[in-house]
């Protein structure tokens, strides 16, 4: 929810030609927005990998060619939800959920303190990594891209990947390594103008009909709650309607696609605010940006869904949505 100091700058009853406004300036002022990519090492994006673990991703996510930070950030947030005490039903351990037999053979003391132990973020990010390299180094025969086949072979087996020439047929497999490789677009810091999203009307559409409407903790829009609200069910139900389905709280939702950086905002992409603005597990706020420095969101109880201005002190980021970049988010992370 939005602090109480923030007050809404723009009435309801002018709205539907304040957003036009809005996102016709913006759309023009960012013309050329979706070119000019360029190429470049991959660094982290801010505040997208907690910040006591960033160091260790940065560090080992460069170990070897066939990965980077955000690729090896994606596999972590993939498996656990950056949570070390992350433990799931099939006896996989820690942040990095390895599989005793897996750490036996390949975990590594990565902290030099003597000991290798799963649990420790310090020993288990850089085995993620090492391990991700060894079975780059099995494959590295194989035809096709390197990081594809070791994300494969991390899923099917090294023998799998041989055989096959590269990712296998097997649906599973390939469904994961499309997965990594989209979420690491989330986790990467961008080294060009991100392209606009083609669903951002549809979504701004829908926030703005539901303007004036009370705010309601947990409120999903449903008969039941009156058509209310909280901020990441506005985001979700917006999304919704154009089919895109986001996560249901705002610190997932805002690894759904790459983070543009605030002079490339678009209307319809998701700005987030948080108390840490190094660490985006804990973003607590998120609006539907509609241009000119304002956004669509339902900030607190006692509050309606109105128009805010996003330039203050708690603002994080922005994510522009993409719907290969909802779908690869986890359904739900390892528990703890």
């Amino acid at each position: 929810m939005r602090k109480a100091w923030l007050v809404a700058s723009v009435g309801i009853g002018g709205a539907l030609s304040f957003i036009a406004l809005l996102v016709v300036g913006t759309y023009v002022a960012a013309g050329s927005i979706a070119s000019g990519a360029s190429g470049g090492a991959v660094g982290l994006a801010k505040g997208a990998v907690p910040a006591m673990y960033q160091p260790l991703v940065q560090k080992w996510g460069n170990l070897c060619k066939a990965i980077n930070p955000a690729l090896l950030a994606a596999q972590l947030y993939q498996e656990s939800g950056w949570n070390p005490r992350a433990k799931s039903p099939a006896a996989a351990q820690g942040i990095a959920q390895f599989i005793p037999g897996t750490w036996a053979a390949h975990g590594v003391d990565g902290d030099g303190d003597g000991d290798r132990d799963v649990w420790d973020p310090k020993d288990a990010i850089p085995s993620a990594a090492s391990y991700d390299c060894k079975l780059a180094g099995y494959v590295k025969d194989a035809p096709g891209d390197p990081t594809k086949n070791m994300l494969a072979a991390y899923n099917a087996g090294a023998y799998a990947v041989l055989k096959y020439g590269g990712v296998p047929p097997y649906s599973e497999t390939q469904n994961y390594v499309k997965t990594i490789t989209t979420l690491s677009k989330s986790f990467a810091r961008p080294v060009g103008r991100v392209a606009p999203s083609q669903q951002a009307a549809g979504a701004i559409a829908f926030a703005q009909k539901k303007l004036g409407t009370p705010y309601l903790w947990g409120g999903n829009g449903t008969p039941e709650q009156n058509g209310r609200f909280d901020c990441s069910g506005l985001t979700l139900a917006a999304y919704r309607t154009v089919g895109v389905t986001l996560p249901r709280v705002a610190n997932d939702q805002y690894n759904a696609g790459p983070h543009p950086k605030r002079e490339e905002l678009l209307p319809g992409d998701l700005v987030f605010f948080s108390d840490d603005l190094t660490n985006s597990r804990a973003i607590r706020h998120v609006g539907i940006y509609v241009g000119g420095g304002y956004m669509i969101n339902a900030p607190r109880a006692g509050a309606v869904i109105r128009f805010d201005p996003i330039d203050t002190p708690d603002y994080f980021g922005a994510t522009r949505v993409t719907d290969e970049g909802a779908a690869a988010l986890p359904d739900k992370p390892a528990s703890a």
